[in-house]
């Protein structure tokens, strides 16, 4: 196989067996659905095992979106799993009425954990929950915010 036929195949491949890893905690469910990856350019570097995508990145599922400027793939070609993805600038994570921005976020495939940092927030509705750094552990669906501002709008006010 191509080299690098292989890395894109492989960065594709370990991103479908981890669906929108920056989104599965906004998500209760993991479906295995096609990821498409668009960017101004891919960088593919075997001696480093890096996939790099810069420009506008949009990673999107069926009903997942995740931008940023930058998005780094470390893998692990003797196993054949991806072992971090680093997103930088402007990253965003957009599922149906909820959606997360921050300025960096890095999942970590082996502590199936997802770090934002730089100035996350997460929104869902009128809600906001910001903090220093918001940590998603995926397996447990929890998220611990470090310096943590909750902001929940009260609909129905108080009698």
């Amino acid at each position: 196989m191509l080299k690098p036929y292989f890395i894109v195949s492989l960065v594709l491949s370990a991103i479908i067996m981890h669906p929108a890893a920056f989104a599965a905690a906004l998500s209760n469910k993991a479906e295995k659905t096609p990821v498409v990856i668009t960017s101004q350019t891919l960088t593919a570097d075997n001696k480093t095992n890096t996939a790099i995508f810069e420009g506008t990145v949009l990673a999107k599922t069926d009903d997942i979106e995740i931008y940023s400027d930058k998005m780094t793939v470390f893998y692990d070609n003797a196993e054949s799993k991806v072992k971090r993805i680093h997103a930088v600038g402007n990253v965003k994570v957009h599922k149906a009425e909820r959606a997360l921005f921050s300025d960096e976020a890095v999942y970590i495939e082996d502590e199936k954990k997802i770090i934002f940092s730089g100035n996350p927030k997460a929104v869902e509705g009128e809600n906001v929950i910001s903090g220093t750094r918001i940590i998603f552990y995926l397996q447990d669906d929890r998220a611990v915010v470090d310096g943590s501002r909750v902001v929940l709008q009260n609909k129905q006010g108080l009698d």
